[in-house]
């Protein structure tokens, strides 16, 4: 529960009202007869002259702190559509299905039902590319371009055991994603930016984990679990769409290697962008070079 006096409950505030002034609604879509609810931020005024875009974030907090820094020049650009994803924020189900291919089943089904039409461009990042990337799989008439930002999404369950991720088992990961305690914060913080924040307070670090890494523990839990499991790269499919994969020269979450696989899988369909001095934090750390690189993919190369 958050407390009476909360930085983060204050900053979640803040942006809301960011994204509101921006131009964007907060709005749910019940699917399943009412067992899943995704919770999603659409134009306030949809404009058939611009793209439309998805922007899917990773683990974290909600889809406001991954896409605030950036999110007004998009708008600008774009028709923007922001989801939580199940179990973040304000979207949930009961059903018992943990894969990316639900998240992405999920997302398509609330992009229908707020009435959108024709292509869509898909940014996914970090445990966002993975969804995206499976929407681009599943949805092939329906999605555009792809942009996969920080995503492992070419990672090997066998990766862990060779040395190629910073952790040693999946039990590390999950200790460090789903941190709960200031210790265990830190250690994300880390691992996540080139420059870490330094002096960070306990009692900010605890206020955070209190509003944002309380709820549905256990289910993020199984999504990590369902990721790792049995994942292969020989069984990753190609998508046909162009793409643009974007990686921080420092991620020590997913290595660049990862990224040069990627690349390496999809062949010419690909691009791959390293952006320098960033981690695995390119939202955070370079969100300029993010959007530029971006805007440059998605508008300007027809």
């Amino acid at each position: 529960m958050a407390r009476c006096c909360s930085f983060t409950a204050s900053r979640d505030w803040c942006f809301r009202y960011s994204f509101s002034r921006t131009g964007l609604n907060s709005t749910t879509v019940n699917l399943h007869d009412g067992a899943t609810v995704i919770h999603i931020w659409i134009p306030k005024s949809y404009k058939p002259n611009k793209p439309s875009l998805l922007l899917i974030h990773g683990f974290g907090a909600n889809a406001m702190w991954q896409y605030n820094d950036f999110v007004s020049p998009l708008v600008s650009k774009f028709n923007v559509y922001i989801p939580d994803l199940l179990f973040f924020g304000d979207s949930y189900t009961t059903r018992p299905d943990r894969t990316e291919q639900f998240q992405a089943e999920c997302v398509m089904a609330a992009l229908e039902d707020v009435g959108v039409v024709g292509k869509i461009h898909v940014m996914g990042l970090s445990y966002g590319g993975f969804v995206g990337y499976c929407m681009a799989v599943q949805y092939p008439e329906k999605v555009d371009k792809v942009v996969i930002a920080a995503s492992g999404v070419c990672f090997d369950e066998s990766d862990m055991e060779t040395g190629l991720l910073s952790v040693k088992n999946i039990e590390d990961a999950i200790s460090i994603l789903l941190a709960q305690t200031p210790e265990k914060l830190r250690e994300l913080m880390q691992m996540a930016f080139f420059k870490p924040p330094q002096n960070v307070p306990s009692c900010f670090l605890s206020d955070f984990i209190d509003v944002m890494n309380t709820e549905h523990v256990q289910e993020k839990r199984e999504l990590i679990e369902t990721l790792h499991k049995g994942r292969k790269v020989s069984n990753l499919p190609k998508i046909s769409q162009p793409t643009l994969i974007i990686w921080g020269e420092h991620d020590q979450i997913f290595p660049l290697e990862l990224g040069h696989r990627l690349k390496r899988h999809l062949g010419e369909n690909a691009e791959l962008v390293i952006i320098k001095n960033s981690g695995h934090a390119i939202n955070a750390e370079k969100p300029k070079e993010l959007y530029k690189n971006m805007k440059s993919f998605l508008i300007d190369h027809k």
